[in-house]
């Protein structure tokens, strides 16, 4: 394999995938990763997880056109392929590379479709990670595309600074930035912020102070000589 940047793009949705498994942002059972370069995609195939444990090989991600159409790879094209295909030929060139992750705490609010503060200072760049519309038509098509491109309009600066991510109820995190290095970590940010959340409510006054580092991170942030936006 040729050191293409569309190959290189290949090689390193290889090593992301293993990254996420290993560090519980993405589980067996779902999750898939692309990147754009000029007029090609380079996407996880379908089955990365649960048949391949995302062991891939760069052989196997896929290349397609920003059509969909296949060009090279060995594999099935994902069934969430329609929204990594909205969402970068929508928001290209700020959002280059898209996760979307099965991340275990974030699949709690998820699950409870609750919006994620943010409370901690890291996580608050990428603002409060919001629901979008759930597709009732399913949750692998056209419907379920344009809901999350629409959840994610606006968001164009984010991404080109980092990232920019939404939820989707009960199925997980789409998250698009810059590129697939920045899109990684704000996942992880995104992630561990969840996670603080549902830690912090087991203490004594956790609510209360979640609340109360909510308004004081958010005023910290957007004062002068702070490190908001």
């Amino acid at each position: 394999m040729d050191k293409s940047p569309i190959n290189e793009a290949r090689k390193l949705i290889t090593q992301v995938g293993k990254i996420m498994l290993d560090r519980n942002l993405t589980d067996l059972a779902g999750g898939n990763i692309s990147v754009r370069v000029e007029d090609k995609i380079a996407m996880s195939p379908s089955y990365a997880g649960t048949r391949k444990f995302w062991q891939l090989q760069p052989e196997e991600v896929l290349v397609l056109d920003l059509k969909g159409n296949l060009l090279e790879g060995d594999g099935r094209i994902s069934r969430e392929s329609p929204t990594h295909l909205k969402l970068l030929n929508s928001f290209y060139p700020d959002g280059q590379a898209v996760i979307h992750a099965h991340a275990r705490n974030i699949l709690v609010f998820c699950a409870a479709n609750r919006t994620i503060p943010p409370v901690l200072e890291y996580a608050y760049k990428f603002g409060e990670i919001k629901q979008a519309k759930f597709a009732r038509g399913g949750v692998h098509g056209e419907q379920l595309a344009e809901n999350v491109r629409l959840a994610l309009a606006g968001q164009e600066q984010r991404m080109a600074k980092q990232a920019a991510a939404v939820m989707v109820p009960w199925h997980g995190l789409f998250a698009i930035g810059k590129d697939l290095y920045s899109t990684l970590d704000a996942v992880e940010r995104i992630e561990i912020n969840a996670r603080s959340i549902l830690f912090a409510q087991f203490l004594p006054g956790g609510k209360e102070g979640l609340d109360k580092c909510c308004n004081e991170l958010a005023g910290h942030l957007k004062s002068p000589g702070g490190d908001g936006e």
